[in-house]
């Protein structure tokens, strides 16, 4: 056989090899930012240009929370936390959007001790979506009924279900202490 000949059949299979390679990890990274994001990732496919686009961003949100300094609560704080959630509970029951406001408040004060950038709602959601992509939908609920609240435009219902959305980012953000990826590292 000829070297030409060699060679006519050697690079073509070695770029079908390289593509089914690439396919490959393509694929399993997409796997893999499917599981870690959860619902944000259908979320943030929707929302860019391209799967590709999204992928970024998402692989941007990624490195961004690996340079935040995640950490645990200690056990004297998470305590602290439940006793200021069970006192805005009750504050409900006079003062449904007092309490609501006082949740969001205790909500990023929980944040901010965790290690969290608390500088604008939007980069709130992005930073939380890698470790809590799950519980965003909560987050973005209550948020939106806040915001309705401030104009006095919430039904009572709303109100609390806003509690509800609330209370399922507190109680993620305060039992996660030890499951931050830098707890492992």
């Amino acid at each position: 056989m000829s070297t030409g000949t060699l060679l006519a059949i050697v690079i073509p299979v070695a770029v079908v090899v390289v593509l089914i390679a690439l396919a490959v990890a393509l694929f399993m990274r997409r796997r893999a930012l499917r599981e870690r994001f959860g619902p944000e990732y259908e979320r943030t496919v929707q929302g860019a240009d391209s799967r590709l686009a999204a992928e970024r961003e998402l692989s941007a949100r990624e490195k961004r929370h690996d340079q935040l300094d995640i950490k645990p609560l200690p056990e004297r704080a998470r305590d602290r936390y439940s006793r200021d959630w069970n006192s805005v509970q009750q504050e409900f029951v006079d003062r449904p959007e007092g309490a609501v406001h006082d949740a969001d408040r205790l909500v990023t004060s929980l944040m901010h001790e965790r290690g969290y950038p608390t500088e604008g709602f939007d980069q709130q959601l992005r930073d939380l979506s890698v470790e809590h992509g799950r519980t965003l939908e909560h987050y973005r609920a209550a948020h939106e009924i806040d915001s309705l609240s401030m104009g006095h435009k919430a039904t009572t219902e709303q109100l609390r279900s806003a509690m509800v959305h609330y209370r399922a980012l507190f109680d993620e953000l305060l039992s996660d202490g030890g499951q931050s990826r830098h707890a492992h590292a």
